[in-house]
């Protein structure tokens, strides 16, 4: 088998990891995640510049001009060409942080964003000055209309691969590119206001930009909210969302949290999604006992998770949606009254449905998590919760992490499609060991505990010698092919009654 080519930001991360030495990945991610957004802002200003210098009646030095243009103004230390003249000075760090601070100045979306890291003595000049000169050597020019997103690409990819290497540290800050896409791309966040109490780096609203885009609609038509906690964490976030021009102004940081010092008490949000602590302990339900967000049950001292599910639903829009990652506990632990809230939740309709997910996604546990979808008005599916178990689902990276194909996500991801709206529902059927469309009298059955390997059954063995995921993915090619012919006969139809001079 050919071995597979690395791809640009694959090259440009391992490069720039051997410079990394003895610094922690933790603290060294600040460092070149810092260095690739002034490279990125830098390369945006520079395309602007020549713009104006070639217009006599434009000054390419006016601040203002840039401010209209929704262009970060760069002051002239903060220019990647003063950066990279400089990079072989041993003073090279006091360099980037005084462009730092200058950006900052200039810039008051990036006030107090932006890390001052580069002058630390434990940080050796001479490695800085080879990954100045190593981003520098990318190449990049923003008049390529990918520019933009090849610096997404490669800021995304080295928060992954920081995550990975930061172990449980990572997970605080960084969700598996698979499980947020799987979660957008289910509730779809095509237009409205999108929010996430825990958005560690921003990945949930860049996966919402992303989806909006490859489905021609105007990011315009989404505002994105968000809460931190951890500031090292939010300014990640706020630098992930600038280099693709998302406006972040309404993404918040308290050392408080989304549960003692809500930053947006009034919002009623469209969309929800979050990946929140697993079972968060000490979390101050000791000082909310009274709180108005708890109208399902007073949730546990020892753990958050209904907090968290109860929080969200307390600022979901009338006709909103949510996704929530959560560990697999919350699906039937009767612990301190949870069993009591969920049965609330089940009872009042609001689970729309639930994703066993499989062991070894996160970087921060091991452990088997799910995702809540709720919604609060689910027309077709009244007193209906499906259940998908993708717990046997996705394919080893390494020894220790799993992820998921687009296939795999594809499959939840249709299957929860067909299902859910009315004109694709005959596609619908259950599928036994993989989903189940169960009632409420079902779940009353089962105590209201949702844990799917209760409704989706074991599937019948068989000799035939098939593995599992060979059934699945000739599943995929069928739901495909079902598809396809719907849509071919959707034009068919179409061309019949143009023939009849009839117009849809």
């Amino acid at each position: 088998m050919a071995k597979t080519k690395n791809t640009f930001e694959q090259d440009l991360f391992k490069a720039a990891d051997k410079l990394r030495k003895n610094i922690d990945a933790a603290e060294y991610k600040h460092v070149v995640l810092g260095l690739i957004f002034l490279k990125y802002i830098s390369e945006s200003f520079n395309e602007l510049y020549h713009k104006l210098e070639a217009d006599e009646w434009s000054d390419p030095e006016d601040r203002d001009e840039y401010i209209a243009e929704n262009c970060f103004f760069v002051p002239k230390l903060a220019r990647w060409s003063h950066i990279h003249a400089n990079a072989k000075l041993p003073s090279i760090g006091q360099t980037i942080d005084e462009a730092m601070e200058a950006v900052e100045k200039e810039n008051k979306e990036l006030k107090n964003v932006l890390p001052q890291v580069y002058g630390k003595a434990n940080l050796d000049k001479t490695a800085l000055g080879e990954l100045i000169d190593l981003i520098s050597n990318t190449e990049l020019q923003v008049e390529n209309e990918n520019s933009k997103d090849l610096f997404g690409r490669v800021y995304e990819y080295f928060l992954g691969e920081f995550a990975n290497a930061e172990g449980k540290k990572g997970g605080q800050f960084y969700t598996p590119k698979a499980i947020v896409k799987l979660m957008v791309e289910m509730i779809e966040p095509y237009k409205g206001r999108v929010y996430d109490p825990a958005c560690g780096s921003g990945g949930m609203f860049v996966m919402s930009e992303k989806f909006v885009t490859e489905h021609s609609g105007n990011i315009k038509d989404i505002t994105v909210y968000g809460q931190e906690s951890n500031q090292t964490t939010w300014k990640l976030s706020r630098m992930n969302l600038a280099i693709r021009n998302i406006n972040s102004q309404f993404v918040s940081w308290n050392t408080e949290g989304s549960f003692l010092k809500d930053a947006h008490p009034d919002l009623k949000a469209d969309f929800i999604l979050a990946n929140p602590p697993f079972n968060q302990k000490e979390w101050g339900i000791d000082i909310l006992q009274d709180d108005a967000r708890w109208q399902y049950g007073i949730p546990p001292s020892g753990n958050a998770n209904f907090g968290w599910m109860q929080h969200m639903l307390y600022h979901l829009a009338p006709h909103g949606v949510m996704a929530t990652v959560l560990a697999n506990g919350s699906l039937s632990s009767n612990t301190s009254g949870e069993g009591d809230i969920r049965k609330a939740l089940v009872e009042n309709d609001l689970v729309e449905c639930i994703v066993a997910l499989p062991k070894q996604l996160f970087y921060n546990t091991g452990i088997p998590a799910c995702i809540w979808f709720l919604r609060r008005e689910k027309s077709d599916h009244s007193k209906e919760v499906l259940f998908i178990d993708a717990s046997e689902m996705g394919y080893m990276t390494s020894r220790v992490h799993r992820d998921f194909s687009d296939e795999d996500i594809a499959l939840i991801r249709d299957t929860y499609y067909n299902w859910r709206k009315s004109e694709r529902i005959e596609l619908y059927a259950d599928i036994k060991g993989f989903c189940k469309s169960a009632t409420i009298d079902d779940i009353r059955k089962h105590n209201h505990v949702l844990t799917p390997g209760r409704y989706v059954g074991i599937p019948d063995e068989e000799d035939d010698g098939i593995p599992f995921e060979t059934k699945m993915a000739d599943l995929t090619a069928t739901l495909k092919a079902q598809m396809e012919q719907e849509e071919a006969l959707n034009e068919e139809i179409k061309t019949q009654l143009a023939n009849i001079g009839f117009s849809l």
